[in-house]
Order: C-alpha cells, then sequence, then structure tokens
C-alpha cells in the first residue's frame, strides 16, 4: 500500500550548505498494518511524512501509495490519504460538526454522505458533546479530535499522523491511540509517527527509527529488542541511534 524508495529531500542553508532533511530513506507498509516511525523532534519524521502526503516534493528519489507515484500523480493520491499534521490550524467561528463538513464537501462528498460519516466519526471519537460547538472554544483535546475527524472525512485507505497526541492528557491520548487501533482493525494502513515509546509498543506492527534524516533500523519490536540485546524500547533507541552500522 505504501513504499517508498530512497526518498530524499535536501534544502539549502546559507550558512550550513545542503541540509539533507531526508536522506535515502526506503521502506514499505502493507496493508493494514500501522508502521511507527519513530524519532526524536527534529529527526525527519515530519519532511518523511510530507513528502508521502505530497505536501513536498523529494529532491530525489520516489513513493507509490495504492499504486500511485506521489511526485507523477500527487492529487490521486491525495484522494487516498488522510495526514494528520503535528500543527493543524482550526476555523474558530466554524462549529466541529462545520469544519469537518467544510472538508468533507472539499473531497467531493455528498450532503446525505457526509452527515452519515460524521455520526461514525463523532461516536468513534466520542465528539458528540461538542460536536455543535464553535472551535474557537475547545480544549487541545477537542481541536485534535475535530482535526482527526476532517482529515479522516473521506474515508481514505492510507492514514498518516504525525505526532497526533502531542500536548494531550492521558485520557484523551489513550482514545486517539484506540481509535488508530480500530482503523488498523478496519484495514486501514496506518503510518503513525511519534517519539513516546509506549504508544509505538501498544500500537506498531513495524518500526522504523530515523535520526537525522536517515532510518537507522527497521523491524518489528521483537526483531528490534533481539537485534540489539535490549527488552526496553527506549534502550533500543538510544543504541540504533547511536550505532548506526547496526542497522
Amino acid at each position: 500500500m505504501i513504499e517508498a524508495r530512497h526518498l530524499t529531500k535536501t534544502f539549502r542553508d546559507k550558512k550550513r550548505g545542503e541540509i539533507y532533511a531526508a536522506n535515502d530513506i526506503s521502506f514499505r507498509v502493507q496493508p493494514g498494518q500501522i508502521y511507527g516511525l519513530l524519532g526524536a523532534n527534529g529527526a525527519g519524521k515530519t519532511t518523511t511524512l510530507r513528502l508521502l502526503a505530497t505536501l513536498l516534493k523529494p529532491t530525489s528519489g520516489s513513493a507509490v501509495i495504492a499504486g500511485f507515484d506521489v511526485a507523477a500523480e500527487p492529487e490521486k493520491v491525495r484522494a487516498h490519504v488522510g495526514f494528520l499534521a503535528a500543527s493543524t490550524a482550526l476555523y474558530g467561528r466554524l462549529t466541529a460538526r462545520e469544519m469537518i463538513t467544510y472538508f468533507g464537501q472539499l473531497n467531493g462528498l455528498a450532503g446525505a454522505e457526509i452527515k452519515l460519516r460524521i455520526q461514525r466519526l463523532a461516536d468513534a471519537l466520542d465528539m458528540h458533546e461538542f460536536l455543535d460547538r464553535r472551535c474557537e472554544k475547545f480544549s487541545t483535546g477537542m481541536k485534535q479530535k475535530t482535526s482527526i475527524a476532517r482529515t479522516l472525512i473521506h474515508d481514505p485507505a492510507v492514514m498518516i499522523f504525525d505526532e497526533p497526541t502531542l500536548g494531550l492528557d492521558v485520557m484523551t491520548a489513550r482514545a486517539i491511540v484506540r481509535f488508530v487501533r480500530e482503523c488498523r482493525d478496519r484495514g486501514k494502513t496506518v503510518i503513525y509517527s511519534t517519539h513516546v515509546m509506549g504508544e509505538v509498543e501498544k500500537l506498531c506492527d513495524t518500526i522504523g527509527i530515523i535520526h537525522d534524516g536517515r532510518l537507522l533500523a527497521e523491524g518489528t519490536l521483537a526483531e528490534l529488542r533481539a537485534r540489539y540485546g535490549e527488552q526496553d524500547l527506549e534502550e533500543v533507541f538510544v543504541k540504533a541511534v547511536g550505532g548506526e552500522g547496526k542497522k
């Protein structure tokens, strides 16, 4: 469902010259799996996800999502992808329902279908209490749930989550993790970017460890534990980042 092939993105900096935000990244995600992209802030997670979501064009390399090339067929890729960015703004004067409806219309959905999908998303994300309130009054958790609902209103086959629980309270974070797991159980293909080790352990079928724009290690949790001789994922991460030759 998702295949990144030597994805590379460079930027020019006046002082530092050419900077590799993503450096020769390759991985595959099978249908119905959650792929965890684990890395610290600035590791290259967001750049990689933006390349896959067609928000950035690769400097070199390519990626295919749902059979479509991200560079050659970006509109077709977008039709099959829901991308939740790490920092998302909402229109404060709109209610959550109006916000989600608007994005449903942008994706070409009819009114009756939008209503049905909003009902299902509100059930799954426990949004009914604030569905008809203006976004400007929302807590961080309410905003994030609304952002997720608008991202997924067109029921995409591929879901990309960039730090979806950042800044959330424990109960809201747990609800979102549960929702992501349910998406996988319904056959969706998910890329889940985070630096929270516990979420990766609970959710991910395959884990990719990214650092300084490079994918240093990849495998199931059991495979990574065996490779680095550690049971604690944090220790696995530290060893992977500190010993790049062990990939």
